[in-house]
């Protein structure tokens, strides 16, 4: 009689720790030169926000010194926020965008 019983030992699984990316925000400085109107049409095409969003965002920033617009990754977060930034400066404006890690 053979024993043909195949042993077979567990498979330690390890899987890598993959940590979240960590988030920045991206916030609206208020300046007294930059037109409201202008100011929404860039947080528009920047962020994809609705004339709604864009006009609160604004106001809560104008009121309020800043405003978070938005949360992404460090590399979207400082693209975006330098995007909006020159196309202020483009345009003649001091409009400042800035990044701050989340907590």
């Amino acid at each position: 009689m053979s024993d043909d019983a195949t042993i077979t030992k567990p498979r330690a699984s390890t899987k890598p720790k993959v940590e979240k990316p960590k988030l920045y925000k991206v916030i609206l400085l208020n300046d007294d030169y930059t037109p409201r109107e202008f100011v929404v049409r860039v947080l528009k095409a920047e962020f994809r926000v609705t004339e709604d969003q864009a006009y609160r965002i604004m106001i809560t920033a104008h009121r309020q010194g800043s405003c978070v617009v938005a949360v992404f990754t460090r590399d979207v977060a400082e693209t975006k926020a330098a995007r909006a930034t020159d196309a202020g400066k483009a345009a003649g404006f001091p409009l400042t965008f800035a990044t701050e890690p989340e907590e």
